[in-house]
């Protein structure tokens, strides 16, 4: 039987994606509400009956899931801007000038255009992106590079390298995502909640985002740690870190995974004791890494550009938020007036609590715990953060594949629902709309809790998270 017809009803779904995603990529316009909802509600249909359809098809899948990504090689983003700073730092690099030192708004002050289309790219990442030093490590500083080197003159021939980049990390995300399925026992097809996801393909392929590079090095560090090999799984997690510094949030669940991995061969877990040699070695070699990696750009003016422009995120920057919101309206309540200064400061510690809570008191951690310990403090972060962008959704995804949860895709598909502050860009009053936020949020807390009593039901023992 040949082969279209053997797979007509997938393949016909696929042909519909493709039409959809072209118009996503070359025909939509950010402001556009109803269509940008519809077309990406439209894509979660098909995405879902694919894996309805194709689920015992993984090679038919993937082969899919790359042709999605190959649409959008000739766009331009047009959900985000932030693809126009990443062009301007790898032409500086080019340029043997250090991008953590000099802000695109110093150059411009002084009537200095230090890389070719400089007005361009100015004018694409705007006023508030080029007032600030730019907080991307040094992995995501050589993709820039790297663009530099093949596009010094194109924006849409950076654009086509960043894509080319992002896709094949893609490729190695399928490529270990599937071995750890494998190593925990877990079916394949879960990969391609990620690989398949509307949101994943449109965010990171689609508008630029280099989650997807992070996520590459994580799963693979993830992967050669569930093998015991975690002198590699060290330098490719602080390869990671060096691509955004999210994985840093993951360092202390390790503590009691390595009393259960690398610690002698006791058949009675109780008697292991943290391999504190081991432990502290891995830490090591994640440092040196990060430093060797961010050796380049050292100066003394670093640390302090660096570390102004990561508190932005917590200080300054309000976008997308849960809890923030709650705080800031109950600042106002009392105080009149916005508490980010102090809120900023506060949620940050109760992050480091959650986190050093699910390190200390979640005893012998297999590979499979380590993950939901991992979705769960990442999860804390988000829902206490003053800003959440869609893309950092990403993370939660992927982790979410290798474990029986599924909130963070629900929130992948409500998070379209942010966008919608783009409505606003016109008018008078530019806030965000908190009643499209509280809708967003109220599923996914409704289905996170759903999830936990439902689970908890199932196996008393193991209700905790």
């Amino acid at each position: 039987m040949p082969f279209w017809k053997l797979h007509k009803v997938p393949l016909l779904f696929t042909l519909i994606s493709i039409a959809f995603y072209w118009s996503f990529a070359y025909d939509l316009e950010r402001t556009d509400s109803p269509k940008l909802i519809s077309l990406y509600v439209g894509l979660w249909v098909f995405f879902l009956a694919l894996l309805k359809y194709a689920k015992a098809h993984t090679k038919l899948l993937a082969v899919i899931a790359f042709v999605f990504r190959a649409v959008f090689i000739l766009a331009i983003p047009n959900l985000s801007q932030d693809f126009y700073r990443f062009i301007w730092d790898g032409r500086m690099i080019l340029e043997g000038l250090n991008p953590y030192l000099y802000t695109p708004e110093s150059f411009f002050s002084a009537a200095e255009y230090p890389v070719r289309q400089a007005q361009e790219l100015y004018s694409g990442m705007g006023a508030l992106n080029a007032s600030h030093y730019t907080n991307y490590p040094p992995i995501k500083q050589l993709c820039f590079s790297i663009a530099a080197l093949f596009s010094s003159q194109s924006i849409l021939g950076s654009v086509m390298v960043f894509r080319v980049l992002i896709i094949a990390a893609d490729f190695g995300v399928f490529f270990f995502g599937t071995k750890l399925l494998k190593a925990l026992k877990l079916p394949i097809y879960n990969i391609f909640w990620y690989l398949l996801n509307p949101f994943i393909i449109i965010e990171l392929t689609g508008n630029l985002h280099f989650e997807g590079i992070m996520i590459f090095f994580l799963i693979w560090s993830l992967y050669l740690l569930h093998l015991g090999k975690w002198q590699w799984a060290a330098v490719i997690f602080g390869v990671s870190v060096s691509v955004k510094l999210v994985p840093l949030l993951f360092l202390p669940l390790l503590f009691n995974y390595f009393s259960s991995k690398f610690s002698n061969e006791e058949k009675d877990w109780s008697l292991k004791r943290i391999d504190f040699k081991t432990l502290l070695s891995f830490y090591a070699i994640v440092g040196i890494t990060i430093v060797m990696l961010f050796m380049p750009f050292f100066s003394s003016e670093f640390f302090t550009n660096y570390a102004e422009t990561v508190g932005l995120w917590f200080n300054t920057f309000e976008f997308n938020a849960s809890m923030y919101y709650l705080a800031r309206a109950i600042g106002y309540q009392f105080r009149g007036w916005n508490e980010i200064a102090i809120i900023g400061k506060v949620l940050p510690v109760c992050i480091l609590a959650v986190v050093l809570g699910f390190s200390l008191f979640r005893k012998h951690i297999d590979t499979k715990r380590l993950i939901i310990s991992m979705l769960f403090a990442f999860t804390a972060y988000l829902f206490l953060s003053t800003t959440v962008h869609p893309w950092y959704l990403a993370t939660l995804v992927l982790l979410g594949i290798f474990t029986e949860y599924k909130f963070a895709l629900v929130w992948s598909f409500v998070i379209i629902l942010s966008y919608l502050s783009y409505l606003n860009l016109n008018s008078a009053d530019k806030s965000e709309n908190l009643w499209i936020t509280a809708l967003e949020y109220s599923v996914v807390y409704g289905v996170l809790l759903w999830e936990l009593i439902s689970k908890g039901k199932r196996n008393p023992t193991t209700a905790a998270l």
